[in-house]
C-alpha cells in the first residue's frame, strides 16, 4: 500500500448569491483529487478570519477522503465590515445562515472545483468550528441561544447534520460572561440541553478567556450540559487555539504545538468517520492510542 501523500485540489473563491446578506457569499472547497461518496464538512471560522484560515485541518481532513468547505462569514477582516455596520447585532445569527447556505448549494460548490461533480455523499454532512465558529456549527446542532428572560431562541438544527466538531467552543452566559461580553456579544447566553446530535467537543486546559468570570472549565460546559452522544477531548497546556489550528506560524496562537495540532487532526478526522460509518474502527483505535500513550497530550471522556 502507498504512503504516498493524498493530492488535494482547492478552489476559491466559490460565489453563492445571499439575496439580504449585503454580500454574496465567498466559500473555499478543498477534497481530494481521487475518491467518491465524499462526506462533507463544513467549517466555521472564528472571529476575524476567513475561507483562507484553518488550513492544517481542512487539508488534513480532505486529504482524508473528505469534501471540506469554509465560508468567509460577514466578521471576517478579509471583508472590513465596520464595527458600527447595521448588520453586526445579527452577524451572530448570519453566520448560521452562511453554514445553510453553503449546504443548500452543495450543487454549485459541486460543479465548481475541477473534478468533483457527482463525488460527494449529500447523506454524510457534518459541520465544525473553532471558538466564534464553534458556536455557529453548534447551531445546526440543536444548540439555542437564550434570550434576556432565560428563554430559548430559535431552533436552527438541521436534520442534514450528522454530527459536529467544536473546537474552543464558549460556555455558558449570564453571569459567566464578563462584564464586556454581556455588552458586546449578548448572543453568548446558549443553552445546550437541546444538543442532541453527535458532537467531539475540544477545550484546552489552559484556555483561559477575557469573555467569561470563569477559567478553563467554561469550555468543558458545552458537553457537561448536552445530551449524550458527546465526546470530550481535553488537551493539556492547551490555550484558545489549541496549539495552532488556524494555521502554521500565526501571530495570534499563543500555544505553539505541532503535536497537539497533529493529535487534533488524528482525533477528529476518526471521530467523524466512526459517526459516519458503523463499524469503522478509525475512532476506538485514536481512543486507544491516546490512552496508552506514555505521554499523552489530553484525555478523552464520552458520554
Amino acid at each position: 500500500m502507498s504512503n504516498s501523500p493524498t493530492t488535494v485540489v482547492t478552489a476559491r473563491p466559490v460565489v453563492l448569491p445571499a439575496p439580504g446578506r449585503g454580500e454574496d457569499l465567498q466559500v473555499s472547497v478543498s477534497a481530494p483529487a481521487t475518491g467518491d461518496d465524499l462526506p462533507v464538512i463544513v467549517f466555521s471560522h472564528g472571529f476575524g478570519w476567513s475561507m483562507d484560515g484553518y488550513a492544517p485541518l481542512a487539508d488534513h481532513w480532505a486529504a482524508n477522503g473528505f469534501a471540506v468547505v469554509r465560508p468567509t462569514h460577514l466578521d471576517s477582516r478579509t471583508l472590513g465590515i465596520p464595527a458600527d455596520d447595521p448588520r453586526t447585532p445579527d452577524i451572530w445569527r448570519l453566520r448560521v445562515d452562511d453554514l445553510e447556505r453553503a449546504i443548500d448549494g452543495l450543487d454549485v460548490l459541486e460543479a465548481a472545483v475541477p473534478g468533483l461533480a457527482g463525488r460527494l455523499d449529500r447523506t454524510r454532512v457534518t459541520v465544525a468550528g473553532h471558538s466564534w465558529g464553534a458556536q455557529t456549527a453548534s447551531m445546526l446542532l440543536g444548540a439555542r441561544v437564550l434570550d434576556s428572560g432565560g428563554a430559548p431562541g430559535e431552533d436552527l438544527t438541521d436534520p442534514r447534520v450528522k454530527a459536529g466538531v467544536l473546537l474552543a467552543l464558549t460556555g455558558t452566559g449570564g453571569a459567566d460572561l464578563s462584564a464586556f461580553a454581556a455588552e458586546h456579544f449578548p448572543f453568548m447566553n446558549p443553552s445546550f440541553d437541546g444538543m442532541a446530535a453527535p458532537a467531539l467537543i475540544v477545550a484546552g486546559d489552559q484556555d483561559r478567556s477575557p469573555l467569561s468570570t470563569r477559567g478553563p472549565d467554561w469550555f468543558t460546559d458545552p458537553y457537561v450540559l448536552s445530551p449524550k452522544d458527546k465526546s470530550l477531548l481535553t488537551l493539556f497546556g492547551a490555550e484558545h487555539s489549541l496549539g495552532g489550528i488556524p494555521g502554521y506560524e500565526i501571530a495570534e496562537t499563543t500555544d505553539e504545538s505541532p503535536e497537539r495540532v497533529a493529535l487534533i487532526q488524528r482525533l477528529t478526522t476518526a471521530y467523524l468517520r466512526g459517526v459516519l460509518y458503523p463499524g469503522d474502527t478509525a475512532w476506538q483505535e485514536a481512543r486507544s492510542a491516546l490512552e496508552d500513550a506514555s505521554e499523552p497530550l489530553g484525555k478523552l471522556e464520552s458520554k
